[in-house]
């Protein structure tokens, strides 16, 4: 697989010589902007005779960037980095170009590979997955053996465990996002899951006002009282925080991004005792919510060809290694997972890998954005008290339907 790609990038240098067009590649900034540094540097170690130009945006100046170079079509760029909910809007624009049918998907995990294919799982794929970032739960096996408990299958499991271990005094059961927005929903969405509830039907309509969604609101609510003071505020460092200093005992939802460092003795009080999972489920099978960012060619790309052997080269086995060990970039290869090297760096990578083929994507709507903004803010009145569950759920369902009817 390895001496396939590189020869393939070879081939490519070959071809373009020293007049190569430029190939530009939209990325995100950061710790992934530094990670696509390293794959483009490697690209053209490989093709010396490769022109390649990396911008490197914030995540919502990414989206406002290739959203306006692909409606204009002013073919800017060749390769985009996109997070998976931007997708449903840039194909059914037609804004992406399809990948070559002979593109090696085979060692893919599956959901991440599905997740870029349109109109459904069955459709042409427009998309490599890069990141495979998927939401897990977090529990400490130390203090479940302390106070005799099981590993939690079911959300009532987890408050049943909040309760014993808070009734100490010393330990918070439980740690979340509460800030309103994007981080209160993506805790939340796991949990609705599990109680076999929707925010919007295959059809896109809104589907809160259920008993399902309802159970699984009240169990949300209910985790507050062993959660820390103010968690109505936490976002993911506060999470994170808990976790490492051992202040709680069970996180609902952790991103990879955020759990390398709860095995590094320098930072952290719990080194070896914190498990990960696939989130519980109170009904039917677990279902992980996927954070997939892809890589994708515009359908103005002025340089197709390229463009998607340096997407072959970015998404190989070889590359997703490297990005694991020197980034920490999550995986989106079963072959990876799977590598003795890497599983010793990260020793819950056959969890995560798991919890991957498990996965579901959120909504598939054009207008996810607005629709988690109105959700996250009833759920965050119902958590603070302002609304009961019920009245919050059914005033998301008529908020929601006007904004999906636009």
């Amino acid at each position: 697989m390895v001496k396939r790609t590189l020869l393939v990038s070879a081939l490519i240098a070959s071809t373009f010589g020293a007049s190569a067009s430029e190939l530009v590649i939209a990325g995100r900034d950061s710790s992934y902007g530094d990670a696509m540094q390293f794959v483009v540097d490697e690209y053209k170690k490989a093709n010396p005779e490769a022109n390649v130009t990396l911008v490197k945006r914030p995540s919502k100046g990414l989206y406002e960037s290739v959203v306006l170079s692909m409606r204009e079509k002013t073919g800017s760029y060749d390769v985009i980095l996109m997070d998976d909910t931007w997708a449903p809007e840039f194909l059914a624009n037609k804004w992406l170009t399809p990948l070559n049918k002979n593109f090696d998907s085979q060692d893919f995990i599956q959901t991440t590979f599905d997740i870029g294919r349109y109109p459904d799982v069955k459709g042409a794929a427009y998309a490599a997955p890069m990141v495979g970032n998927v939401a897990m739960f977090a529990w400490n096996k130390d203090l479940f053996e302390q106070y005799k408990l099981k590993q939690p299958q079911s959300w009532s499991d987890v408050l049943n465990a909040a309760k014993t271990i808070n009734s100490s005094g010393n330990t918070n059961g439980v740690v979340y996002r509460g800030v309103k927005g994007n981080p209160i929903v993506t805790g939340f969405l796991p949990i609705l899951w599990g109680y076999g509830g929707e925010v919007v039907d295959q059809h896109g309509k809104p589907t809160l006002n259920t008993p399902q969604a309802k159970q699984a609101l009240e169990t949300f609510i209910a985790m507050k009282q062993y959660a820390p003071k103010g968690v109505d505020v936490y976002n993911a460092d506060e999470v994170r925080d808990s976790l490492q200093k051992g202040t709680a005992a069970m996180a609902i939802e952790v991103w990879p991004a955020w759990v390398p460092d709860l095995d590094n003795p320098k930072i952290s009080k719990v080194v070896g005792k914190m498990e990960m999972m696939a989130p519980p489920a109170e009904v039917g099978k677990s279902s992980p919510m996927l954070g997939i960012w892809q890589l994708a060619i515009p359908a103005d790309a002025k340089n197709k060809l390229q463009a998607e052997q340096f997407l072959s080269f970015a998404s190989s086995a070889q590359m997703q290694k490297a990005l694991a060990l020197n980034f920490g970039i999550p995986p989106t290869r079963n072959s990876v997972y799977a590598d003795p090297q890497v599983v010793s760096q990260y020793r819950w990578y056959p969890q995560q890998a798991e919890a991957l083929r498990m996965g579901k994507a959120r909504p598939r709507i054009q207008n996810w954005a607005e629709v988690e903004s109105i959700l996250g803010d009833f759920l965050q009145m119902a958590m603070m008290g302002q609304m009961t569950p019920e009245q919050a759920l059914q005033q998301a369902q008529k908020r929601i339907e006007r904004a999906t009817k636009k």
